[in-house]
């Protein structure tokens, strides 16, 4: 059976859900042979991220190109977008979780030690990439979490700041609103029937924005991963998280082997979107093995989704309740990045993610699991 074929064979066996054994499915996969790289002809420094981070991918290459370490390079590219209090998905101005307090978490893997750092559930600390690396270079340990990652943070010079902008802060409440019958007008009042749009005060654009991440609450992430012109290779993950989460909730971005994972004599993955799922696969870290026995990293990402895929049979309707991306960037330069779904985090963009190779950032279409938009109901 040749290579289409076999591909074919495993897309459509999950789309029916009829497995039977899958022995030979993830036992020995069907992808083990090589196909084209995503980008033939690969040249080094490389940064890649997930698509929020396209415009901060600039500042992580200036560090490549002056020499700069990866791991620093791959933290000063998030540093802008958890610096950005317009970006909701990570850092100031994240969504917050049901009880309005922004919790984020972040980890760093540095491929040249092989040391990692990761916190979790940190509150108050608008920079969390750059504390996860400041746990793995100033403790003896891997992670802190919660209060104590938060008070670590102020001891190592961190600035404490209220995390919730003005827009997170509204659109927390016009959730409130819309889940909770005591978080409205009563009765008695003329504007009892008022709720997001009295919040809004009638923006239709900042109504749209608002009942969508609340009907549809986001997995706000970023991972970026940087390989410098000797072939090291490093990256981090960072998120706001799940928006409306259980207070202390903990997906896969402070996971290393998860959220994260580098190894510096093959490369480095990383994971978007629903972490849950990825923890149960231990994403990451499947990815970078895959890449070590061969496989290249857009291939490996499609293969890392089949496991995802698996766990569900194939049962689009239940998979169409979540988003996953996964994102790979070998020693050698060959980066790759797919998507559960043919669309994005919107319906009406296409999954893309981000890449800098030395001339502009730009983005790149991701491999699509399942070559259709998301079976999510609206």
């Amino acid at each position: 059976m040749n290579l289409w074929s076999r591909r074919k064979f495993f897309a459509t066996t999950l789309v029916t859900g009829a497995l039977g054994s899958t022995a030979n499915l993830f036992g020995k996969s069907p992808l083990a042979a090589r196909s084209p790289s995503v980008n033939p002809g690969s040249k080094r420094p490389v940064i890649i991220s997930s698509r929020n981070g396209l415009h901060a991918l600039e500042k992580g290459m200036d560090v490549l190109k002056s020499g700069g370490d990866t791991l620093d390079a791959a933290v000063a590219a998030v540093t802008v977008v958890e610096d950005d209090p317009n970006d909701d998905s990570v850092g100031f101005g994240g969504l917050p979780n049901e009880e309005g307090m922004v919790e984020l978490d972040a980890s760093v893997m540095h491929g040249p030690t092989q040391r990692c750092g990761a916190v979790g559930s940190v509150q108050r600390i608008k920079n969390v990439a750059r504390l996860a690396k400041t746990v793995m270079e100033r403790t003896n340990h891997t992670m802190i979490v919660g209060d104590g990652a938060r008070r670590f943070a102020v001891d190592q010079g961190f600035e404490e700041i209220n995390l919730l902008t003005e827009h997170s802060r509204k659109i927390w409440l016009a959730w409130k609103a819309r889940t909770s019958f005591n978080w409205r007008p009563g009765i008695d009042s003329p504007e009892w029937k008022a709720t997001v749009a009295q919040i809004f005060d009638n923006d239709p654009e900042q109504i749209e924005y608002a009942m969508r991440v609340i009907e549809h609450p986001p997995t706000g992430t970023i991972n970026c991963l940087a390989v410098n012109e000797k072939g090291e290779i490093s990256g981090t993950t960072t998120t706001s998280g799940l928006a409306w989460k259980i207070p202390g909730r903990v997906g896969d971005s402070p996971i290393i082997g998860a959220g994260l994972y580098v190894d510096g004599e093959v490369g480095g993955a990383g994971s978007t979107g629903k972490g849950e799922e990825n923890i149960k696969i231990s994403g990451g870290h499947t990815v970078v093995e895959l890449m070590r026995k061969g496989m290249n990293p857009g291939d490996a990402c499609m293969e890392a989704l089949g496991r995802v895929a698996h766990n569900y049979r194939g049962d689009k309707k239940k998979l169409g309740t979540f988003h996953l991306y996964f994102y790979a960037l070998n020693k050698d330069g060959e980066y790759g990045s797919a998507s559960l779904w043919k669309n994005g985090y919107e319906k009406s963009k296409v999954a893309q993610f981000a890449v800098h190779d030395g001339s502009e950032a730009r983005l790149e279409a991701c491999k699509t699991f399942f070559d259709v938009v998301s079976q999510e109901e609206d």
